[in-house]
């Protein structure tokens, strides 16, 4: 046996047997089942592939001045692999990095996964440590329940191509390369066993956890695309970290927040420093969105009352008048081509002149307009229209141009399927590239204010692609990172101080270039309850907007919608909108039941108060201030699931002072104690305290 220690937490491994067999920290055995050192895939040219584990090879372990290098080989079904993890122990923290060979020029090493370990059952499942997981996910969530979450479509699942959007992949859904697993300990304190991959490059990885084999326990999942060719060695060169710590979230989450902060991604500052920002990036804007074809995604798409363009204006001014908010009107539907029908959208669908004639008449007033678009996929059949793209395909030869499987072959893309049939562009490809600058640059040219570029390619991403004619690697790794940050940045040099954004937040590596996107945490109440994780690591940088809040798993009959905006604007985030023809709000984007929608009267009350409390109080803090532990909060909670308490509580630094914002979202007055100090929050109003 070897034991390293760190901290007041020992890990022991036992390298004939290539496992971890205890995790123990201040006296708690983490640990719920002996655990693999590491696990990783062989991908063959034709396509097959074997999952390999430590326990299946021969490993020997040498001692090192503050840790131990463990070397693998010999393994059943990959006798050409040999796989050696460097482990150090310091500052606390155990560091691990791993390098692989492997000399067979028809396989390569497509992921490897790092300590595997099995932890016990989360709460929703009798856990003996009472314990959840914090995950980067669409803004970030408390997951406290395994069953809850695989009954979803953000379940723990194997990636693959083609590529989906609900998968746990970073850069994608999941944003950052970091995950916690927050327990009590003997004494009943908070704890947090932190795992982040400290990687500058930020390559694709599947950041996940799962059931362990025979339901053991939780299997922590950090799986790192190696991106390398057929018969080519990986060094990763970035450790994962592993360091338990005092606290709940926060505690993890400064963890990583201080790596973050001293290696930025490109083109990123903070906000305070960021000359390239339009004006109204610090106004906080309302964002109000409707189609101008059909109701929803699926409808028949004949024009509605609010095309011609200009047919909006009136809505725009009642909404206004009403918030006394500066306004971003979002377009959907507003496609030349067909709704979701990426690439090409340009010209605006059926009057260009009234287009522009709308864009002119809202800027008079004061306010912005954007548009969504569909991101990477490449449109063979509309299924809402009649307009197809087939044509084009063929007699171009695009084929060349798409993401292609393990096998070399194009296969129908998995995303929108209802919407439309056609395939994924590979952006890294030198076709697919033009095919994309095509299509968008007529749109970064125009002077629209905001672009929703990537709706479908959440957090900015591209898709798998393993094709041998691109130029890129023939698997998935941190090439796809850097192609997209050298395309955006392209992309942003084009469009000016037309910002961009994708659908979710954008992950970490793009966040320089997509610095207002649609961050729809609504999203984590189907597997948890969101916390603020994005904003505590980002919003000194960016800020988002609440977004469409499409597939929200609130309960439809009760009015939610401004306990929803009451977070988004708790976090610094925009509020948002949804409006279906007629006028009426939405609960969120994609309904069809218009017998019970929100009450669009108490909707303006609330938003004319958080804009004049943000614009008279709350700015210095929710524009660029830097989230901080809001402290022991408890307050009554609302009856839309999940315990949410009634008051959305958020503590900030800014400009050496330090508030507590707390936003009530419903119609009678709140009292939450905090610290131990009870604070009355008004009805549909905010307070803000400083501490």
């Amino acid at each position: 046996m070897e034991i390293l220690r760190f901290g007041d937490t020992a890990i022991t491994f036992d390298p004939a047997r290539g496992l971890v067999t205890a995790l123990n920290s201040a006296g708690t055995e983490l640990l719920a089942a002996e655990s693999p050192l590491f696990q990783f895939r062989l991908r063959h040219a034709d396509g097959s592939y074997e999952d390999i584990s430590s326990v299946s090879g021969q490993t020997t372990a040498e001692k090192t001045e503050n840790g131990l290098v463990l070397r693998a080989a010999g393994f059943a079904g990959a006798e050409t692999v040999s796989v050696e993890l460097w482990m150090t122990a310091r500052d606390g923290a155990l560091y691990t990095t791993v390098k692989t060979e492997n000399s067979d020029s028809d396989a390569l090493i497509e992921w490897i996964e790092l300590l595997p370990v099995t932890v016990h059952h989360l709460r929703g499942e009798g856990g003996v440590l009472d314990a959840e997981m914090l995950y980067p996910f669409n803004e970030g969530a408390l997951v406290d329940s395994m069953q809850m979450r695989q009954s979803c479509g953000f379940c723990s699942r194997m990636e693959q191509y083609p590529s989906e959007g609900s998968y746990p992949v970073f850069p994608n859904m999941v944003f950052a390369q970091m995950q916690a697993y927050l327990y009590k300990n003997g004494t009943g304190a908070r704890r947090a066993l932190y795992f982040g991959a400290h990687d500058e490059k930020r390559g694709v990885k599947g950041i996940d956890f799962r059931y362990a084999k025979d339901n053991a326990g939780i299997e922590i999942v950090f799986r790192i695309y190696c991106g390398v060719g057929y018969g080519e060695n990986y060094d990763a060169g970035f450790p994962l970290v592993v360091k338990d710590v005092k606290g709940g979230w926060e505690a993890a989450a400064e963890e990583y927040r201080a790596w973050f902060e001293t290696h930025l991604p490109p083109r990123l500052c903070k906000i305070s420093e960021n000359e390239n920002l339009p004006d109204w990036y610090e106004d906080s804007p309302l964002v109000i969105s409707y189609p101008v074809r059909g109701i929803h995604d699926m409808d028949k798409m004949d024009p509605n009352e609010l095309f011609p363009y200009t047919n909006g204006l009136p809505l725009a001014d009642e909404v206004a008048q009403a918030t006394g908010a500066r306004l971003l009107v979002l377009l959907m539907h507003w496609e030349g081509t067909a709704p979701w029908a990426p690439p090409y959208v340009w010209p605006p669908y059926g009057d260009p002149d009234n287009f522009d004639e709308f864009l002119s008449a809202l800027h008079e007033r004061g306010h912005m307009l954007g548009v969504y678009c569909s991101g990477f996929g490449y449109t063979m059949q509309s299924n809402l229209t009649d307009y197809s793209g087939a044509e084009d395909y063929e007699t171009r030869h695009l084929e060349a141009a798409m993401c292609a499987g393990p096998d070399g072959k194009v296969a129908i893309s998995h995303i929108c399927t209802g919407q439309r049939s056609g395939y994924d562009i590979c952006p890294a490809s030198a076709l697919g590239e033009s095919i994309l600058r095509e299509a968008y640059l007529p749109l970064l040219e125009s002077d629209v204010d905001y672009a929703q570029i990537l709706d479908q390619n959440h957090g900015g991403s591209q898709y798998f692609c393993y094709s041998r004619e691109h130029g890129h690697a023939p698997a998935p790794g941190a090439w796809m990172t850097e192609n997209m940050q050298h395309l955006l940045g392209t992309w942003n040099d084009a469009a000016g101080k037309t910002l961009l954004g994708c659908e979710s937040a954008a992950a970490e590596p793009f966040i320089g270039n997509l610095l207002f996107s649609d961050n729809r945490f609504e999203l984590n109440y189907f597997i948890g309850r969101p916390v603020p994780l994005y904003a505590y690591f980002y919003h000194e940088y960016a800020r988002n907007f609440m977004g469409n809040q499409v597939c929200c798993p609130m309960p439809h009959e009760i009015d939610t919608l401004r306990y929803r905006m009451g977070y988004s604007f708790s976090i610094g985030d925009c509020m948002t909108l949804v409006f279906e023809p007629k006028g009426r709000l939405m609960l969120n984007w994609g309904t069809r039941d218009f017998d019970n929608p929100p009450d669009k009267e108490k909707a303006y009350r609330f938003i004319a108060n958080m804009t004049k409390f943000y614009r008279e109080e709350a700015k210095p803090y929710l524009y660029n201030g830097r989230m901080i532990p809001a402290g022991d909060v408890v307050c009554d909670t609302v009856p839309y699931g999940h315990n949410l308490p009634a008051v959305h509580v958020t503590a900030w630094e800014a400009d050496g002072k330090r508030a507590r914002i707390f936003v009530n979202a419903e119609e009678t007055d709140a009292i939450c104690t905090v610290d131990g100090v009870k604070i009355t929050v008004p009805a549909m109003n905010a307070v803000l305290t400083e501490f």
